[in-house]
């Protein structure tokens, strides 16, 4: 990942084991070929959705969409890079399915997104409730729940609609499931980070954007179709809520990018799809945001320690080296802005601002 080929060690450089995406969208197809390899070339496991057009919602097909993955990885991936596969929470979803994928080591948990929130929800639930005997099963085996905690009820307002779903749907679930793991996705409010610290067997993924913009660089100043994504980035003291979490120390935190890749064509346009497409440059906008927090020191156990433990898996042996440059107009490659697909497909890139910051390299011996 190249900042500015002349970054020096004039500003902070800190060295952290490879890092974990534990929530990203790769698509499929074009898009799949053209995002898969700049994620695993800087992360070790990479958490897939499953909200594709069909949804990936039995083992076979997830085994089928892993192989898909793998094969548009590309010869600079990782050579530990391993996709983990979730089941998207549909009616047609079975314990046996489910006992067969956990097995087998195809499938690592079930994703349960509510009706409607976001891009190819139309097949989720209408409420936790109704796969209770999925759910119970998951609490029984170990295999975790993750959740898009946002509520659906047109009459809420936007910005109050994960605290909404965390009152209704997620404190009766872990009252009455209390051995159920739980990973509320990509906080976005103190509510939600707060509802994380109070329930020791409830984890939250935090994206970078969540991280770094509150809703005044979505909105203000003209509508920033780019920043638009959901659940939607919220208010400033919002935002400082997640940022005091992610660099707390505390091992209920970790590092989820949802890097989710729309073509222009669907973002500048008069309906936008929410997601804005992260995984070049994650690793240097997460870096920035610890270090104006003066938090360096815990940013390994956010990117690259915390979600492992969570989620079972040993800490990566191997390092990357991050230097940051207090020179960023100095003469080197310039980040590139945009992705552009094998059909012709223009998707923008979040960060570019702080890649030029930070270069991140892998340490070698």
């Amino acid at each position: 990942m190249n900042a500015s080929s002349a970054a020096t060690a004039d500003g902070p450089v800190v060295e952290i084991a490879i890092p974990d995406d534990w929530h990203v969208h790769l698509r499929d197809d074009h898009m799949l070929s053209a995002v898969t390899p700049l994620t695993a070339q800087w992360f070790r496991h990479a958490l897939v959705m499953p909200n594709l057009v069909p949804p990936i919602a039995t083992t076979d097909a997830a085994v089928a969409y892993r192989q898909r993955i793998l094969d548009a990885a590309g010869p600079d991936a990782r050579p530990d890079f391993t996709p983990c596969m979730a089941l998207y929470m549909t009616e047609t979803v079975t314990i046996e399915d489910l006992r067969k994928g956990q097995e087998s080591g195809e499938v690592m948990s079930v994703k349960y997104y509510p009706a409607g929130a976001t891009t190819n929800s139309e097949h989720g639930g209408r409420g936790l409730a109704a796969f209770r005997p999925i759910l119970e099963h998951m609490a029984g085996s170990g295999m975790p729940l993750l959740v898009h905690a946002e509520a659906t009820d047109p009459e809420l307002d936007v910005f109050d609609r994960e605290r909404a779903f965390l009152d209704a749907e997620l404190v009766p679930l872990v009252a009455e499931l209390p051995e159920l793991r739980v990973t509320v996705e990509h906080l976005s409010t103190a509510a939600g980070a707060a509802f994380v610290a109070d329930h020791p067997q409830v984890k939250g993924s935090i994206t970078p954007h969540h991280l770094r913009c509150d809703r005044t660089d979505l909105l203000a100043n003209g509508l920033r179709p780019d920043l638009y994504c959901k659940p939607i980035i919220n208010s400033p003291e919002d935002r400082e809520a997640l940022v005091a979490a992610a660099t707390s120390g505390s091992d209920s935190y970790f590092l989820g990018t949802d890097s989710a890749p729309h073509p222009n064509t669907h973002k500048h346009t008069a309906v936008a799809k929410p997601g804005i497409f992260n995984a070049p440059f994650a690793l240097p906008v997460v870096a920035e945001v610890f270090h104006h927090a003066g938090a360096l020191d815990q940013l390994e156990a956010f990117t690259s320690i915390n979600g492992c433990r969570h989620y079972g898996y040993p800490v990566a042996t191997d390092r990357l080296r991050l230097t940051r440059t207090d020179l960023p107009d100095v003469a080197g490659e310039e980040p590139a802005a945009e992705l552009v697909t094998a059909d012709g497909a223009v998707v923008t890139i979040f960060g570019v601002a702080e890649a030029r910051l930070w270069n991140v390299e892998p340490v070698t011996a």
